[in-house]
């Protein structure tokens, strides 16, 4: 049985699913962030998906990608899954900008994380739920 792993769960926000992942928004108003989860269980790999699997997140990034940098105007889109420190599979989705506090380089560590506030959460929600929903 798919579980998120317990440290996703306290770093992000819940924003819904789409057909295969969980779809969690990063507590960082820093950047525009969102993980893919995959929902299936004991997975650490992308390889450990099965080929319909592994298309379709492969499917869901692209949408999530593109929808991401036409919505924030982003200067260029980092997807990475690292899994370093959760080993739960999960792709970071993060709209990078020229001249943004970490750019060039990652945005790990860098600078402590900024939450969203209430009002900037219920904001990021509204203006992602069109791309969410095309992730159904």
């Amino acid at each position: 049985m798919f579980q998120l792993h317990e440290r996703l769960a306290a770093d992000t926000h819940h924003l819904g699913y789409s057909r295969l992942c969980e779809i969690l928004l990063m507590n960082d108003s820093t950047w525009p962030w969102i993980i893919l989860v995959p929902a299936v269980p004991d997975i650490r790999e992308i390889y450990q998906l099965d080929h319909k699997q592994q298309v379709r997140l492969l499917e869901e990034s692209s949408t999530l990608s593109q929808g991401m940098m036409e919505l924030f105007r982003g200067d260029k889109m980092n997807v990475a899954a690292l899994g370093n420190m959760v080993p739960q599979l999960h792709l970071h989705h993060i709209v990078r900008f020229e001249g943004d506090p970490a750019w060039p380089g990652p945005v790990w560590g860098k600078l402590p994380p900024v939450p969203y506030a209430e009002e900037e959460l219920e904001e990021i929600r509204a203006r992602l739920k069109p791309l969410l929903q095309s992730l159904a």
